[in-house]
């Protein structure tokens, strides 16, 4: 299939009366970068996004709220901490990969949780961080105790509801060893499934799982696969410890659930419908659509991401695919292949920033891509957020 120019896309989603952006944010509108504290977004985007309001919706593994939150980098861009809730300029849809749901006016809430879970989760900060003090003066011995310290605080990300191990700041530090940083890989998925198992002996065997970003794909088990360093590609960076259900693809039903909601007054599956109720797997969230969604009410969807693998597996037969935004791009072509409607999905080069990534400088979707797979990207924006957002301000003038 023939992929699209911007100008083309835009021409195509101007006139569009029922349309649906689903939109990840790191690497998509903003740059990655090493430190989230350190991430940035334009009050251009921010407005624009307000524009778009009842036709667009975030769907990311980030947060909305506290101190490593999206709503803080609202705030900044606006200069006031008081006129987002007021004037609805929050990013609305799901974070923390679906569990976390909040409008234009920053209204959260958490649906199927239980206090019990984030109990659990509350604690989880002060306990990675015990575990990467006790695991990395093995691994970098040069390290002194200051240096560990500051290493370990920007390392753990203590989000509410899927604290993370960023191992961003270790890699710059051993930016040319390839060896250790499989290392450092190899202990952090060892330190998490730790505290998986922890969760377990606290009666909450079946209460989280990890996502592993950028990754290749699931194994067997379901477990996603780490993507182990190379030259050119750090592979995996972080470990987030996540609440079962929330994965991409049951979010993007619960934001198609609430747009129709939105648009005819009733919720096709169900007013408390939640990723966590979801069914998990691909098929049956699509045989869901199609008994629950009539054509009439199935807008058109736009899916916007960055983080998508594809490896070829060790004996050379096959590949392995994955990254976070795979799931619910595929989900989002097939959902337009049954509705017979032509829903988009457009991938942004994320590999500018300060995370070495597979790029798109060449078109040859190396690392990202390949020849036998199934998704199919509409555009390809090289550009990286810069263009993307560019992009996005010129759509959200024209609806």
């Amino acid at each position: 299939m023939p992929r699209l120019t911007s100008d083309e896309l835009l021409n195509e989603l101007s006139g569009l009366e029922n349309l649906l952006i689903v939109q990840d944010l790191d690497g998509v509108c903003m740059n990655l970068v090493k430190d989230p504290l350190t991430r940035t977004i334009k009050r251009s985007y921010v407005e624009a996004v307000a524009r778009m309001a009842g036709r667009f919706s975030v769907l990311t593994n980030g947060e909305h709220e506290g101190k490593r939150g999206v709503n803080r980098l609202v705030e900044r861009a606006l200069g006031n901490t008081q006129h987002p809730g007021r004037d609805g300029l929050y990013l609305p849809g799901l974070a923390a990969g679906g569990v976390q749901l909040q409008n234009s006016h920053g209204e959260l809430s958490h649906p199927g949780v239980s206090e019990a879970e984030m109990a659990f989760l509350a604690d989880l900060p002060a306990r990675m961080e015990a575990g990467l003090f006790q695991r990395l003066p093995a691994l970098m011995p040069s390290l002194s105790g200051e240096e560990l310290q500051a290493e370990v605080h920007k390392a753990v990300l203590d989000t509410q509801v899927s604290p993370t191990i960023n191992l961003n700041g270790l890699f710059s530090l051993c930016r040319d060893d390839v060896k250790l940083q499989r290392a450092l890989q190899a202990m952090l998925q060892d330190l998490m499934e730790e505290l998986l198992t922890l969760a377990a002996l606290e009666g909450l065997s079946d209460a989280f799982f990890l996502h592993v970003a950028p990754n290749l794909g699931r194994d067997a088990e379901g477990k996603e696969r780490l993507k182990p360093a190379q030259e050119g590609d750090v592979g995996s960076t972080d470990i987030q410890f996540m609440l079962r259900g929330a994965i991409k693809e049951a979010g993007l039903l619960v934001l198609l659930n609430r747009h129709i909601a939105a648009r005819t007054g009733k919720a096709p599956l169900g007013d408390d419908f939640n990723v966590r109720t979801a069914p998990q797997e691909h098929q049956a969230l699509i045989s869901l659509c199609e008994q629950a969604i009539p054509k009439e009410q199935m807008p058109v969807l736009v899916g916007v991401g960055d983080t998508v693998t594809s490896t070829p597996t060790a004996e050379g037969n096959g590949w392995l695919r994955g990254g976070s935004d795979r799931g619910f791009l595929m989900l989002l072509q097939e959902i337009g292949v049954r509705y017979k409607q032509p829903n988009r999905v457009v991938l942004v080069d994320s590999s500018g920033g300060e995370v070495d990534r597979p790029s798109l400088s060449n078109n040859s979707l190396t690392g990202i891509s390949d020849p036998e797979d199934p998704l199919h990207f509409d555009l390809l924006m090289p550009g990286g957020p810069e263009q993307y957002v560019a992009w996005f301000q010129q759509l959200a003038t024209r609806t």
